[in-house]
């Protein structure tokens, strides 16, 4: 018999390699096209693909507490993802998605400003050593004499984790109120509706070659987003925390093979950095799980 860990954790895993593959597809939509364009028409597709379970199964629309929550969080990650986006075209995937993971550290910190959750001293150790983890990154930028678009790519997916780690806040306050497919659902249908006003400024119409890849990142989002909430679903998060750092992994693969991307030993030891900066800070019964942008 399959243990019941052992299968959430690859289930898990699967999510996080869904997501990764995603990733690559929309960074070579945002080089070609703009990241505005490639998140409006991913969400999109999104919404149709999400609609389509919820109207089958029949769910009450959400109410107007839960709407509020849906529209905060939806303006929120619609943020996060652009500013995401945006860097990763300037910026190798592993050295992107190793940035990412300072929003978990950064949520305790929204925690304890906006629902009064005490900051543990673990958490104040971590983010000490997630510091470092950046600064070693910095330092390969400084050493191989980055581009300036190479560092506003940096700077704007450090921005990203800030407003992401807002985003998991309101994610707690949403589960209290929603389901998973209804938080997924209406967050997407919100994102869409304030990316469509400044669409005729900013988007452009995909190329027909472009709609298979804007349609399959779509649905490895919706896959990979409902993996990871089964998973979580049934295992506890310190066993499943794991296996969110293997985005690293993949980004490592995905950049090479995709975009002949090399990743730097500056970057290795920053991105080692930064996760044992998470796992030390996210110790302890009440700390919360790290997550990626999957659960967006």
């Amino acid at each position: 018999m399959i243990n019941k860990d052992a299968l959430a954790f690859a289930v898990a895993s699967g999510g996080i390699f869904t997501y990764s593959v995603m990733d690559a597809l929309m960074k070579g939509l945002s080089i070609t096209s703009g990241a505005y364009s490639a998140v409006l028409w991913r969400s999109l597709v999104g919404v149709m693909l999400l609609g389509v379970v919820f109207v089958a199964r029949r769910r009450p629309w959400p109410g107007l507490a839960a709407f509020k929550l849906h529209a905060m969080r939806g303006g929120t990650a619609g943020i996060s993802v652009l500013l995401f986006f945006w860097g990763l075209v300037r910026v190798p995937m592993a050295q992107g998605v190793a940035l990412t993971f300072l929003a978990p550290l950064i949520a305790l910190y929204f925690a304890a400003a906006l629902l009064g959750e005490t900051i543990r001293r673990t958490a104040i150790l971590g983010s000490i050593v997630a510091s470092f983890g950046v600064l070693a990154i910095a330092a390969g930028e400084v050493q191989a004499q980055a581009s300036t678009e190479h560092v506003l790519g940096s700077v704007a997916i450090f921005a990203a984790s800030i407003f992401y780690a807002y985003s998991l806040i309101l994610l707690r306050q949403q589960a209290q109120v929603a389901d998973p497919l209804e938080v997924a659902l209406f967050t997407s249908v919100v994102l869409s509706g304030l990316l469509l006003i400044g669409a005729p400024w900013f988007a452009t119409m995909p190329a027909m070659e472009q709609l298979p890849a804007i349609g399959t990142a779509a649905v490895l989002g919706s896959v990979s987003a409902m993996a990871l909430a089964w998973a979580y679903g049934r295992a506890e998060a310190q066993v499943l925390a794991p296996v969110e750092y293997t985005a690293f992994i993949w980004a490592a693969i995905l950049g090479f093979v995709c975009f002949g991307e090399h990743v730097s030993l500056f970057t290795v030891a920053g991105t080692g950095l930064i996760i044992a900066g998470c796992l030390v800070a996210i110790r302890g019964p009440a700390a919360a799980a790290p997550q990626t942008e999957a659960a967006a």
